[in-house]
């Protein structure tokens, strides 16, 4: 594997985020950008990094991905999956509270997250009528609207929508009774609409393993599971497991990819 050398401003101390090693960040991502636009290299595998330490340097974006969608000026709204080798999951609003989250979630919002979903699966992973199941946001599916109103005014009418556009999907499933093992074979990804909803069955079932993918972009990216865990830098602690399978990954996406 070459390696591009990058310098930094200065030296590293391990466990200490530094402001001054932002442009450096910065740079690394848009080269690598860069080389895969280009046809240079296959796909992105990004590291974490600590957006507290762009966002002191004047950095805009809410984080990696709608960086990654600027530079390579995606059409649509990336999407996040989550992957392991048994399970595909997908939240449909991602890094807010519980409240907002309710608030942002909207029909179309479902939709057009499960068309970016289908489509990247059919091209990144070679599904070629992905089933989708789209979970639901309160207890037992709501209960008719007894449970609350979600699944009556909004999911069901975006799944309405979806069957209509003729994608394969079913729900809403209450999320929980959806990822029990008899479940799991009967759909491709899950779509669900809170992050928790969403990650937790996935880190339950296989914490080490755990992929990021974006979809929507026209390049292949994904990313470990987890954060920067400064607590634990330079001390020979840290679980390459979900690094390695990201790698692998991205590799199989590449070869898979259709344009």
């Amino acid at each position: 594997m070459p390696v591009l050398d990058q310098p930094l401003a200065t030296e590293v101390a391990p466990g200490v985020p530094d402001r001054r090693h932002a442009p450096a960040i910065l740079q690394s991502i848009q080269t690598a950008v860069s080389l895969t636009v280009g046809g240079q290299a296959a796909g992105i595998v990004t590291n974490p990094i600590s957006k507290h330490v762009l966002y002191q340097t004047g950095f805009s974006f809410p984080g990696h991905t709608e960086y990654l969608a600027h530079l390579t000026e995606a059409r649509r709204a990336p999407v996040m999956m989550l992957v392991i080798p048994q399970l595909r999951v997908v939240p449909v609003t991602i890094h807010h509270s519980v409240r907002d989250a309710v608030t942002k979630l909207s029909a179309d919002l479902i939709v057009a997250t499960a068309r970016t979903t289908a489509e990247g699966l059919t091209a990144r992973f070679g599904l070629a009528k992905p089933r989708l199941a789209i979970a639901a946001l309160n207890p037992h599916a709501g209960e008719d609207g007894a449970l609350g109103s979600e699944e009556v005014t909004i999911i069901r009418p975006a799944i309405e929508a979806l069957k209509a556009q003729g994608l394969a999907v079913t729900g809403p499933h209450p999320v929980d009774t959806l990822f029990h093992q008899a479940a799991l074979p009967r759909f491709d990804a899950a779509l669900c609409m809170l992050h928790d909803h969403a990650l937790l069955p996935l880190k339950t079932l296989d914490f080490d393993h755990g992929v990021n993918v974006t979809l929507g972009l026209p390049i292949v990216r994904t990313s470990p599971d987890h954060g920067t865990a400064f607590d634990i830098a330079g001390k020979g602690l840290a679980n390459p497991a979900s690094l390695i399978a990201a790698l692998r990954l991205a590799r199989d996406m590449a070869r898979m990819q259709v344009p």
